[in-house]
């Protein structure tokens, strides 16, 4: 079984998006025993809380439940956990590189290298408007489909 970690600043708005379409496939691809799935931010603002309001509502929008999630802080355990952790843009990439140890088994990139798109970073919503959350899951569903199209599937 494959695992992925995607990881955010808050793990409220890009990274939960990108659990709860990455969700929804499996289900749809029937992935179920092939993948499993989590998500995570870099700083503790948020731990315990639910997804940003309006991340669940697009998110419902578009068939996605982001109502279960919880966020939390990455931790160094994921490295070893996780097979792939998947980062939404360069700044979190740098706070992952900084804890990742030498000896741990994850894979750590930018989750838009799976994407179709030239875009290389998923832009936070959070001081937006619903444009932003819309663009957001636009992102997660080309990059997630990528990703099972590259990885997983291949």
């Amino acid at each position: 079984m494959t695992s992925v970690l995607f990881v955010c600043l808050g793990n409220i708005c890009r990274s939960p998006t990108a659990e709860a379409v990455m969700a929804s496939m499996i289900i749809q691809k029937q992935l179920e025993n092939r993948l499993m799935i989590d998500s995570a931010g870099t700083a503790a603002y948020h731990i315990g809380k639910q997804p940003d309001a309006r991340a669940i509502e697009h998110g419902k929008q578009r068939g996605y439940d982001l109502t279960p999630l919880r966020a939390r802080q990455v931790s160094a355990e994921d490295f070893d956990q996780f097979d792939y952790i998947l980062v939404m843009d360069k700044s979190n990439l740098e706070n992952i590189q900084r804890i990742q140890s030498k000896n741990s088994r994850a894979q750590v990139a930018l989750f838009l290298s799976y994407a179709d798109s030239s875009v290389q970073e998923v832009p936070d919503p959070y001081y937006g408007g619903s444009e932003g959350f819309e663009a957001v899951l636009d992102l997660c569903e080309s990059a997630c489909n990528g990703f099972i199209e590259q990885v997983i599937t291949k």
